[in-house]
């Protein structure tokens, strides 16, 4: 989990491969939530948060 003051410090296309990331990490947590393995059921929340966070900063940049 990054915080907000590290994600600031990247690139476009480095938050473009962590979005990528945490949207493949997200798949595969929704896949073990399905079938009863999830041992962190937190751990999806967090990854949306994040998810959310890029996507707000890659909107501010566009848009500058």
């Amino acid at each position: 989990m990054m915080k907000p003051a590290e994600l600031r410090e990247k690139s476009i296309d480095e938050l473009q491969t962590r979005e990528r990331d945490l949207n493949e990490q997200l798949f595969k947590l929704r896949f073990q939530r399905a079938t009863g393995n999830m041992e962190q059921p937190s751990k999806i929340r967090q990854v949306r948060r994040e998810i959310a966070r890029i996507k707000t900063l890659l909107n501010e940049r566009s848009r500058a």
